[in-house]
């Protein structure tokens, strides 16, 4: 695990590095009001997409396909057929159906904005939606690269999504504006597709028309995925909830797309990487007779990460400034858009440790096939989030997005702790809270060093200038990460010693 894992980790990290650059492009290019046209048009071909392709794949594909595999890889091919042709069909005619729904459904959405606005998002959205069907091929390829512990492939592919999006963004903003970036996802798309073909292909897999919907596996896999494609879909109408919340205030959207595309790095990185390394051995372990172990790596990942995201969050509180400025403060993106996304990204970090830890929980669930209590809490959290965020945005206006953000994620990490306690006796003994609470005591010492260097050097330096922000910036955190690294190893560890 401990190779797949850092295989994630890596290829993650340079996927949100160029995530990064490829906000730093849109921020630049295209103005904030324009980009809410972008983020808005992203909202129903999204929610189709978790819907009906992450539901499955997260929660049902991965562990069916590991056992099936057990059985014989002509069984399992079988069924990848099946799911590849019936999954298909029923994608094709609900983007068909919401193809001709988006100019009902958006003005719902985006209720504020002017009609220009408002039919230019419309005509994106529909291009939008050939995304999912590109995606919907690459994520059943990506859950066999995954059951059968092939990750290279599958954590390559959303380099190459991001990297189209960039090169749309800077080559053909001046032509097709807003479009441009549209046009990248729609190329990165294919790309993650295609760039996963040839693991897939080199393990055995070849196209077959098979439609059989009373195949057993097929019926559990969608059994299993319709609670989880349900808390998906739940998300997604937060997502919504606040893009309509926001549509008031021009550039709103934008600046919360963009802020949030920022706090999911480090989740992605420590939280989903370790999540969907583990899964395999998880659904593996998931019978009775293996309760023990099953508990004892669920409660290992947790601490590792939680090793990982609790300095990370302190540290993206800290430098909340410094990143925004450094990421988006260039071109269209002026001074009073850096202040909203910095208070913004403040109270996401406040969230960045449950939203590390959800995906991990949510698949220790999966991996025992029980996908309607995630659901259950997924639901419950959104509630959350929508009813703070109403209020908030009012109070704090776009950074009140980013508290109902975090609040609901804690509500959700409470909620699945809750129930695994009561389903496979999953406590958190003493010697668990007594190692967080040295990653906490350390994290905390390392936010006063990085403060120290912070103000020290912006004494005697003028940090208005970019390089001068940047080395800021890097001596702060490269202090923190020395210190927080360095104690970790005297105090030994086991997250850094093993």
């Amino acid at each position: 695990m401990r190779g797949a894992s850092w295989i994630l980790i890596v290829t993650l990290a340079l996927s949100n590095l160029l995530g990064v650059i490829r906000d730093h492009f849109l921020a630049q290019k295209i103005p904030t009001d324009q980009l809410d046209i972008y983020y808005a048009a992203f909202r129903l071909p999204d929610l189709l997409f978790n819907v009906l392709i992450l539901g499955a794949t997260s929660a049902a594909v991965i562990p069916i396909l590991s056992r099936t595999f057990k059985e014989g890889s002509a069984k399992a091919w079988r069924l990848v057929n099946n799911l590849l042709c019936t999954g298909l069909g029923i994608l094709i005619l609900a983007l068909v159906v919401l193809y001709f729904l988006l100019p009902y459904i958006l003005p719902w959405i985006v209720p504020d904005f002017p009609i220009n606005k408002l039919e230019t998002t419309i005509g994106l959205a529909r291009w939008m939606l050939l995304s999912p069907l590109f995606f919907a091929i690459s994520y059943i390829w990506g859950s066999i690269l995954n059951s059968k512990k092939r990750f290279l492939s599958y954590a390559l592919a959303p380099l190459f999504y991001n990297f189209s999006i960039i090169l749309f963004t800077v080559f053909g903003v001046n032509s097709w504006g807003v479009a441009a970036p549209v046009i990248g996802v729609i190329a990165g798309a294919l790309l993650h597709m295609l760039s996963q073909l040839p693991a897939v292909l080199s393990l055995g897999f070849r196209p077959k028309i098979i439609v059989d919907i009373k195949d057993k596996n097929i019926l559990r896999i969608f059994r299993l995925m319709v609670p989880r494609a349900i808390a998906l879909g739940a998300s997604q109408i937060q997502l919504l909830a606040f893009t309509a919340f926001a549509s008031a205030i021009p550039g709103a959207i934008a600046i919360y797309s963009l802020t949030d595309n920022i706090q999911t790095v480090p989740t992605v990185i420590f939280g989903i990487s370790l999540a969907t390394a583990v899964f395999p051995s998880l659904a593996n372990l998931g019978d009775v007779q293996n309760k023990k172990k099953f508990v004892n790596l669920v409660t290992k990942v947790a601490k590792a990460v939680l090793f990982l995201l609790i300095p990370a969050a302190v540290g993206m509180l800290l430098l909340r400034a410094q990143i925004v400025r450094l990421i988006l403060g260039y071109g269209y993106f002026g001074w009073a858009d850096t202040k909203m996304a910095s208070d913004t990204l403040a109270l996401f970090a406040v969230g960045i440790v449950a939203q590390g830890l959800i995906p991990l929980l949510a698949r220790a669930y999966y991996a025992i096939e029980n996908t309607r209590f995630p659901m259950k809490s997924a639901v419950v959290s959104v509630a959350v989030g929508v009813v703070v965020g109403y209020f908030a945005l009012q109070k704090l206006g776009v950074s009140g997005l980013g508290l109902a953000f975090a609040l609901a994620g804690w509500t959700q990490l409470f909620i699945l702790l809750w129930g695994l306690e009561a389903q496979i006796s999953f406590r958190l003994t003493w010697a668990f809270w007594k190692e967080i609470a040295q990653m906490i005591f350390l994290s905390l010492t390392m936010a006063l060093l990085m403060q120290l260097v912070k103000m020290s050097f912006a004494r005697y330096f003028d940090i208005d200038y970019v390089v001068i922000l940047l080395t800021q910036t890097i001596l702060a955190a490269g202090a923190g990460i020395l210190w927080y690294l360095g104690v970790a190893w005297l105090l030994k560890m086991p997250q850094i010693r093993r």
